[in-house]
């Protein structure tokens, strides 16, 4: 099998993907994948394209804007497949950011309906738990959710 007979037209990977053909542009214009073009001009991709295409999707729903994104996706080889090896490089970091943000949404999750030591003393646990707003010694904002506080209680 030739180099060019791997790669795929733009329908094929908009199938494979569930995304639209000007959605699967729009992402070749932000640098996520970056098809070459035939003798007749038309876009062929990557087998492995939709792997970047779906890596993109998943990225997008956590959270991770196209900056982030590319970002990561600019450490694979850009012009063959990547290897698990090379998967496995990029997900490490992904991996570490991923386990921050769970932590955090664990934190809003299991405090939101209590003090959140934001130094509003709204609520009657808030006296508890931030009497006389000792939390701003931390930072502004809702501390005791976007940090472990030093002094809570």
């Amino acid at each position: 099998m030739t180099a060019a007979s791997k790669r795929i037209g733009i329908g094929q990977v908009a199938e494979r993907t569930g995304l639209s053909v000007s959605a699967i542009r729009f992402y070749e214009t932000q640098g996520l994948v970056s098809p070459v073009r035939n003798n007749g001009g038309q876009r062929r991709y990557l087998r492995s394209d939709i792997r970047r295409l779906s890596f993109v999707l998943i990225a997008q729903q956590l959270g991770f804007s196209i900056d982030e994104i590319r970002q990561r996706l600019e450490k694979l080889p850009a012009q063959r497949t990547p290897t698990q090896k090379d998967w496995a490089r990029i997900s490490k970091g992904f991996r570490e950011e991923l386990d921050q943000r769970i932590q955090l949404m664990t934190r809003m999750r299991d405090r939101l309906d209590g003090c959140i030591g934001c130094g509003c003393l709204s609520l009657e646990n808030c006296q508890l738990y931030n009497p006389e707003d000792r939390a701003r010694r931390q930072g502004a904002g809702p501390r005791y959710i976007l940090s472990e506080p030093l002094e809570h209680g």
